[in-house]
């Protein structure tokens, strides 16, 4: 019991590489701690703000080449699956694709038994019906699981942003706040 408790008082200091912003309670003692001035810790805040972004931008670009990876698979396995279900009838398939963009030929399928995969660089391997089944599963699989991890991830970077400027926004304010209490003063004491 001690245990879990403690793992539950435990607090993320990262996530795959991504540091974890602390939210700000006191700013007094936030900026003593730090060793920073008001101008220091908002530059240091603005800057990690700025680190976020750019990861921000890198995870969405691989969030979009998944989500464009993905209905590729499944179209692939749709193709296998009705060689597979083709195969055996003695019925010749009739197939158009793409040879270059915008320029498509028309081709008569009579051996289902194995195809070719573009396995990316260049590179294309023949297997069986059933290995290919087997490998753009595989391929669909970590596809989607590499996208949920890609989906929490930013998840936990939108919250790390969202900590961050409000941290910004509470030192500014902070700031504003001990220079009208300084005026005020000032102002009394002529």
């Amino acid at each position: 019991m001690a245990s879990t408790s403690a793992s539950e008082a435990t607090t993320v200091t990262e996530r795959r590489g991504i540091p974890a912003a602390s939210f700000v309670e006191d700013v007094q003692t936030y900026l003593s701690q730090s060793g920073l001035d008001v101008n220091s810790a908002l530059a240091f805040l603005q800057e990690r703000l700025q680190q976020y972004r750019v990861v921000e931008m890198k995870l969405l670009a691989q969030q979009r080449d998944l989500q464009a990876k993905i209905p590729d698979i499944e179209k692939c396995l749709d193709v296998v699956a009705t060689l597979q279900a083709k195969k055996g009838t003695g019925e010749a398939l009739i197939a158009d694709f793409e040879v270059s963009e915008g320029i498509y030929s028309c081709a008569r399928i009579e051996d289902y038994d194995y195809v070719c995969l573009w396995l990316g660089a260049n590179v294309m391997l023949e297997y069986s019906c059933d290995e290919a089944t087997s490998l753009l599963q595989k391929n669909l699989e970590n596809a989607k699981a590499s996208l949920e991890i890609l989906v929490a991830d930013l998840q936990f970077l939108r919250d790390q942003v969202t900590i961050t400027q409000v941290t910004i926004a509470r030192v500014y304010n902070w700031d504003v706040h001990q220079r009208r209490a300084r005026q005020s003063v000032q102002g009394n004491d002529s």
